[in-house]
């Protein structure tokens, strides 16, 4: 898969309310990175078997059913497998029924046709405001 189809699956994933990979889509040693988590959450998770697990288990717990992934924007690089992508996540809080949007921008590597790397940029204040946490 090119990194844009790799994207586009995400997106489909979130919009699906499934966790966001699937594990024929991940690098075994796939590194999976958020610099700005939220207090207690991880910056870094490594490896196909620890990813899975972080986000089936985020999904399960996560109480916002998301909505769309619109305003995206792909940027091309010079490398091939490599994208930065800007887009809009749109979700509604499955207990209050409160809808709300987040940015967020993410450079995402590919090899061999598999995620290998996932670096995602986070606006964690409008995040947890969405889940009713703020």
């Amino acid at each position: 898969m090119t990194p844009s189809e790799i994207f586009d699956s995400m997106c489909d994933r979130w919009r699906a309310n499934l966790p966001t990979y699937e594990a024929d889509s991940l690098a075994d040693d796939v590194v999976i990175e958020t610099p700005f988590a939220a207090p207690g959450r991880p910056t870094r998770i490594e490896g196909k078997q620890r990813v899975l697990e972080y986000t089936r288990a985020g999904r399960a717990v996560f109480p916002v059913r998301f909505d769309d992934c619109r305003n995206v924007v792909v940027y091309e690089t010079a490398d091939p497998e490599v994208i930065v992508v800007e887009y809009e996540l749109v979700g509604t809080h499955t207990t209050t029924a409160v809808t709300a949007s987040a940015p967020f921008i993410g450079v995402l590597r590919t090899r061999d046709g598999k995620l290998a790397h996932w670096r995602e940029y986070q606006h964690t204040l409008a995040i947890a405001q969405a889940a009713g946490q703020a």
